[in-house]
């Protein structure tokens, strides 16, 4: 994994910002992804002996978002039947978590990953334009990882209105 040190511009203070390169095939994810919606510490290990789909996105209640959580949720019986335990995460706060969840009644985890800490680990908390504006942000983007964790593919082309089909095309084209 390629770290980069920089300088970026915040409202003209100038801030050191650490960019990782997303983490590719072949390598583990880490142990500790962080805190749920209720609180509770999230381990890979959790989920010993399941297929993990990580997904991170980049703000609760937003359109897109909201799409490719909603897909989630219509496709998570499949996705289980094809061994895979769904877990989403964005940079909101646990509170954030259970009313987005509530709302749309995700049947998966959510992390609240507010220091970012995950998303700069797996490389997707890079720097976005939009409007004439850079900031740091999440790029959406999905990990699927084997039994050990270990990731099988990484999606950064992500069809949020149809990601869970996405996902099953993608692990069912081996």
């Amino acid at each position: 994994m390629l770290c980069v040190l920089r300088k970026v511009a915040i409202n003209t203070i100038f801030v050191e910002v650490k960019t990782v390169n997303a983490m590719k095939t072949g390598e583990r994810l880490p142990d500790v992804l962080g805190i749920d919606a209720n609180g509770k510490e999230v381990k890979l290990s959790d989920y010993a002996g399941r297929k993990i789909v990580l997904y991170f996105y980049p703000k609760d209640n937003t359109p897109g978002c909201t799409a490719e959580a909603c897909s989630l949720r219509d496709g998570y019986e499949a996705l289980r039947e094809a061994g895979y335990e769904v877990i989403g995460v964005s940079k909101d706060s646990a509170a954030s978590h259970r009313k987005f969840a509530d709302k749309y009644n995700l049947p998966f985890t959510l992390i609240a990953d507010t220091d970012t800490a995950l998303n700069q680990a797996l490389g997707v908390w890079r720097e976005k334009k939009m409007a004439g504006r850079t900031y740091m942000g999440t790029v959406r983007t999905t990990f699927v990882a084997d039994e050990q964790g270990v990731i099988t593919h990484v999606i950064e082309k992500v069809a949020t209105a149809d990601h869970a089909q996405q996902i099953l095309q993608i692990v069912n084209n081996k």
